[in-house]
């Protein structure tokens, strides 16, 4: 191991944080010659820059960033420990960092997470919110919720709800265009797409017994943000293919109507994508814990 002082590390984050080594030196209750001194062992050690000096602020280099990251959670992990071996061992520290759906965030999860740190006060949440897929493990999230199945092995999935997409509409539109009855006359419509997966989802298929349809539905909207659809379907702008366990407000106040109730889709699931089965943070478990079992209130109804 090339780091022979974890106290060196300290000063980087610090350093990082205050953009200074003085504001580090400050925050640790060292002088700033012993901060730089241990900066420059650090890199000295590693054999490389982490910042880049000038005379009004420290830049971190690529690889200074790199360590930055992994040395951030090293701490958080430290203080983790610490708690579950102290008096405070029922108590969570640390960062999460999520990833999430825009609209699942918007509807559903913001309130959620607002509970959970309520109950976890020494816990930070740190949310990456949108449709475009991250990498778990390069990005390195804590949890992805996520729809779909995990292409990545590395990954562990744990399932939060399984749900059956429904096309809606607002009662203005229906008016305006006509309600369609079978998945044919989709065609005649204006359809919202949104991105999924990385991919624009044009293909909307049904089944009906035996039945199966796919449609390929056009419309003058697509977004690569799935809440920016869920509002424009609101508004009146077209038909909507979305779970309905987002909608759920707008289709109890009546915003959306449902429409082709005679078919259904194929079950889309809903996971909590976690990088790694080795070794799991107490507050990533307990996280995960707490998201099934809000979810599990939902299971039965949006199946």
């Amino acid at each position: 191991m090339k780091i022979e002082n974890i106290g060196d590390l300290a000063v980087l984050v610090h350093t990082a944080r205050s953009g200074s080594l003085t504001g580090a030196a400050a925050v640790m209750g060292v002088t700033p010659a012993a901060a730089s001194a241990a900066l420059k062992r650090l890199e000295t050690q590693l054999g490389t820059r982490l910042f880049e000096r000038s005379t009004r602020a420290m830049r971190l280099t690529e690889q200074g960033q790199t360590l930055l990251d992994y040395a951030t959670r090293a701490f958080e992990l430290v203080a983790e420990g610490e708690a579950l071996v102290t008096e405070q061992r029922t108590r969570l520290v640390g960062r999460l960092r999520v990833a999430a759906p825009a609209d699942l965030a918007r509807t559903t999860l913001l309130a959620w997470f607002d509970e959970f740190l309520a109950q976890h006060p020494g816990v930070e949440i740190k949310l990456a919110a949108g449709d475009r897929p991250l990498d778990v493990i390069r990005d390195q999230v804590d949890v992805a919720i996520r729809y779909g199945i995990p292409a990545d092995s590395r990954m562990v999935a744990r399932p939060l709800l399984l749900q059956r997409p429904i096309v809606t509409a607002s009662p203005e539109y229906l008016q305006r265009h006509g309600t369609p009855t079978t998945p044919q006359d989709l065609a005649a419509h204006n359809c919202i797409t949104f991105g999924r997966g990385g991919s624009e989802h044009r293909q909307w298929q049904f089944m009906q017994g035996e039945q199966t349809v796919t449609v390929r539905v056009s419309g003058n909207r697509s977004v690569d943000d799935a809440s920016l659809a869920h509002d424009w379907a609101v508004a009146g702008a077209g038909l909507l293919f979305k779970t309905p366990f987002e909608l759920r407000a707008d289709l109890q106040a009546g915003r959306l109507v449902q429409v082709l109730h005679d078919w259904m889709a194929e079950p889309y699931p809903l996971h909590a994508f976690l990088p790694s089965k080795r070794f799991m943070p107490h507050r990533v478990r307990e996280f995960v814990a707490f998201l099934t079992d809000q979810f599990s209130v939902f299971a039965d109804q949006y199946r």
